[in-house]
């Protein structure tokens, strides 16, 4: 999947040894470097010959009206999308008069390094010009995680074997509306095809300009979003560093801003010029207010010191390595790989603040940077488990979220809370409601996440003050979307949820969705015994809940009761859990015989082809499986894995760490491994072919639920803590790190043990395979392990499916969609003889 000639392993580094246009794009997602709040895409600092040239701000957004076809009513009316921030990257570089242009360079050496230990991307090239003088050029990066609004960019060149001039030419580049590094508008050299994951672009100008100015070497460029309102302040300072004689030139212009250091370089002696850049955003704060924000956070920078920002950074990667780093012994080349997703991870949620993590995190500008409920069901437990606050601040975006929410129950005529599926302000983006509003289930994923973070953490107060209002508002949505079933004697029998899509948008506005029902049965189980909880142990804070929500205890007893009558399909006949109420009533897809050019099926096939067909674009009724695995036995599992995975196309990216989850769980070793590597390479290797457009955040979250849930067999259904490990063959051991309730546990899995060892805290209960136990607070406790679970050779097959009835014994039979397929049909047709019920 990856030439290890051009990217070699490396346990903590991302390196790359050799340039490549080809892949650019590729390139750019995965040696980006953010925090959480800005993002800078791994663009050259040459500032030219770019997939996307990207800068971005976590929720600096703007709207527009969405354009229906058809409009009916309560579809989603305004979208938004992520702007591309005012461009901070280029320092460009002339010898002789002459630039530095990868493409064309005669590069004796070429070296970028994401530093996982250090939070910094290098570059390092020894280039030949045209007249035949050596110049090495080493370049840095980083965006800081201890200041959130900090970026810093360091240039260093020298001549070596001769004199001759040198010009570095920092630029400020709104890019967002079409400024390249000459200040006019760039080439599109080639058109992308059809995909619709990507972001749309806008064609009015979108960033108005409000102040732009210089002062010395200081440049400043603000502006307002023309639609949104949102207000952005770039300012950029220059420090330079060398012995040599140099000049300054400055120019600024509302889209541009430019500090040119013209130096008179000595052989051997270096010119280094440092770059400090301040980005801050407001919803409604002026412009000016922000430079001034802006300045103030430079002059702190260079009253402190470069050097020691560097060093602040490299303390606050040891800390987070300490936390979260998982170790897979003797595979250096899997090791990598997880450091880098889960490196990722950091810098999609450190300094989110309150803002949602985007499912490009701030790498790209793939799916306009919405959150999606990726964010609580993928990329929550890590945060919880790891780093509580960051789990806390994403949690308290969907509390700010709750009005919109609301509002948008309301437009759906019902009752409660009903989260946007895709957003950046709360409110609806999506304007395919099949595939979008119709996922429900992303209210109870929130309330799931709420209850994980909770029970890990302890965090009883957060629960109290906010996070109820989640819980109750998500729990009065499903009493009243759903609905009861009477018997003959008119007695409640069971509670139904029609008109949802689950997670497998293959599938689209069913009624008794497995998944969204298990789900939901959670929420309302969760929400009844919040606010009983509540009522007994913290009085107060439950009347000041009740006034605030108008609650009345009666609900919770209507909650439970639709819960206890939650209808779980289950066929008897096949004996597995159907996907919906009518799922085993489409034909199978033969995914073994559909070609690869035809994957995946949601670019070849219109949506109406593929809803007519049992297939799955991710992982569904598994994933409840996984969630909810405490609701189903062992041998259902079984059956539920073997029926669905032939049936699952891995189109989507949060498809793979499930089915690996599930295939650990189930005993198909080899197979869980192999789906492991599938999630684990998918933006490295670029495997579904989009990871030009950012990183796949929720995927590389799924990668350390793999290993801590899967491989590690970690499990908390119901707050209580328990493993039953599955770690590979050929892995040595496993080791990863929880948080549990304030007292970290590092986990050591191996073949014939699993060891446990506390740091400083609280005791802790939990229970491997069944049997309790309790480590104390820098104590180690060691358990024996007999195996790693049941071992199954091979994989679930189609084959195997084809055997199988359904409940009205017809025979299950798989093909793929093909419009001529009705010939041979018609031909057996005519060769059977029978009578219809009306005699024909």
């Amino acid at each position: 999947m990856i030439d290890r000639d051009r990217f070699p392993v490396d346990p903590w580094r991302l390196v790359e040894t050799r340039y490549s246009a080809d892949d650019v794009g590729v390139t750019e997602s995965v040696f980006a470097v953010g925090n959480g709040y800005l993002g800078l895409r791994g663009n050259h600092p040459e500032g030219r010959h770019a997939h996307e040239q990207g800068t971005f701000v976590n929720g600096f957004h703007e709207i527009f009206a969405i354009r229906h076809a058809e409009q009916a009513f309560g579809l989603a009316e305004q979208g938004q999308a992520l702007v591309n921030a005012p461009d901070a990257k280029v320092m460009r570089v002339y010898v002789d008069d002459e630039p530095l242009m990868l493409e064309t360079a005669d590069l004796r050496e070429y070296e970028r390094v994401l530093d996982l230990r250090t939070g910094v991307l290098t570059r390092t090239v020894h280039w030949t010009t045209p007249s035949g003088k050596e110049v090495r050029i080493e370049f840095e990066r980083m965006v800081s995680f201890e200041e959130k609004h900090l970026a810093i960019m360091r240039v260093t060149v020298t001549v070596l074997g001769a004199d001759a001039p040198v010009t570095i030419s920092c630029q400020l580049l709104n890019r967002q509306d079409g400024e390249d590094v000459y200040g006019g508008t760039p080439v599109v050299t080639k058109k992308a095809g059809f995909d619709p994951r990507r972001s749309d672009t806008f064609h009015e100008r979108v960033l108005i300009p409000q102040e732009y100015w210089q002062d010395e070497l200081r440049s400043v460029l603000a502006y307002r979003v023309a639609a949104s309102g949102m207000t952005i302040a770039v300012v950029a300072d220059h420090v330079v560093e060398t012995e040599n004689e140099y000049s300054v030139r400055t120019l600024v212009e509302p889209d541009i801003a430019k500090n040119v250091f013209r130096v008179q370089a000595k052989a051997g002696v270096p010119v280094t010029v440092t770059k400090l850049v301040s980005y801050h955003t407001s919803t409604g704060v002026p412009a000016r207010e922000l430079v001034d924000r802006g300045r103030r956070t430079l002059d702190r920078i260079r009253d402190e010191g470069v050097a020691h920002q560097f060093e602040r950074q490299a303390a606050w990667c040891a800390a987070f390595w300490d936390r979260s780093d998982v170790v897979v012994e003797g595979h250096d080349e899997l090791q990598q790989a997880v450091r880098w997703c889960l490196f990722q991870l950091a810098q999609a949620a450190a300094r989110a603040d309150g803002l949602g993590v985007p499912a490009k995190g701030v790498t790209g500008s793939g799916y306009s940077g919405h959150y999606f409920w990726d964010t609580e069901i993928y990329v929550l437990p890590f945060l919880a488990y790891t780093t509580p606050r960051w789990a806390r601040n994403a949690l308290r975006m969907r509390y700010l979220m709750l009005p919109a929410a609301r509002k948008r129950a309301g437009q759906l005529s019902e009752a409660g809370a009903l989260f946007p599926w895709r957003t950046i302000n709360g409110e609806e983006a999506s304007a395919y409601y099949a595939a979008g509003t119709a996922q429900y289930h992303i209210n109870a994923d929130i309330s799931f996440a709420l209850a994980k973070y909770v029970r890990a953490t302890g965090d009883e107060e957060f629960l109290h003050r906010e996070g109820v209002d989640i819980a109750v508002e998500t729990a009065r949505l499903w009493t009243s979307l759903g609905f009861w079933r009477f018997g003959e004697q008119g007695d409640a029998e069971s509670f139904h949820i029609h008109g949802v899509t689950g997670p497998d948008e293959y599938t689209t506005v069913v009624n008794d969705n497995l998944f969204t029902n298990v789900m939901a049965r959670f929420n309302l189980r969760f929400a009844a015994r919040t606010v009983r909880e509540m009522a007994h142990d913290a009085p107060e804070a439950y009347r000041l809940m009740a006034q605030r929500l108008s609650f009345d205890p009666a609900e919770a007893d209507a909650w439970e009761a639709a819960a206890e009558a939650m209808h779980i399909p289950y066929s008897e006949g096949l004996g597995i859990h159907p996907q919906d109420a009518v799922f085993l009533e489409r034909e199978v897809w033969d995914l073994e015989n559909t070609p690869e050019s035809q994957r995946p099926l949601l670019l070849h096939f219109h949506p109406l082809v593929i809803y007519r067909y049992q297939v799955l674009k991710q992982a569904d009724v598994v994933l409840a499986l996984f969630l909810q695995g405490n609701h189903f036995t062992a041998a259902e599992k079984l059956v539920d894995f073997e029926y669905y995975d032939p049936l699952t196309t891995g189109d989507s990216t949060l498809s793979a760490v499930v089915q690996s989850i599930l295939a650990a769980e189930v005993g198909y070793r080899d197979l869980a491994l192999e789906y492991f590597r599938d999630s684990l390479f998918v933006d490295l290797g670029d495997l579904h072919h989009n990871a030009s457009d950012g990183v796949h955040v929720a995927s590389a979250g799924g990668v350390w639920t793999a290993l801590v849930c899967g491989f590690g067999g970690m499990r908390d259904h119901y707050g209580d803590l328990t493993f039953d490990p599955r770690l590979p063959a050929d892995w040595p051991s496993l080791q990863y790190t929880l948080h549990w309730r304030g007292t970290a546990l590092r986990v050591t899995v191996t073949a014939t043990a699993l060891t446990i060892a506390a740091g400083p805290g609280d005791p802790v209960e939990f229970s491997v395979r069944g049997v309790p136990h309790r480590v104390a607070g820098g104590e180690t406790v060691v358990v024996a392990l007999d195996g790693q679970g049941p071992v199954r050779e091979g994989r679930p097959r189609l084959g195997e499916i084809a055997e199988a009835r359904r409940e009205d014994g017809s025979l299950l039979s798989a093909s793929v969609p093909d419009p001529t397929s009705a010939f041979p049909l018609l031909e057996t047709v005519g060769e059977v003889q029978a009578d219809l019920e009306d005699g024909s």
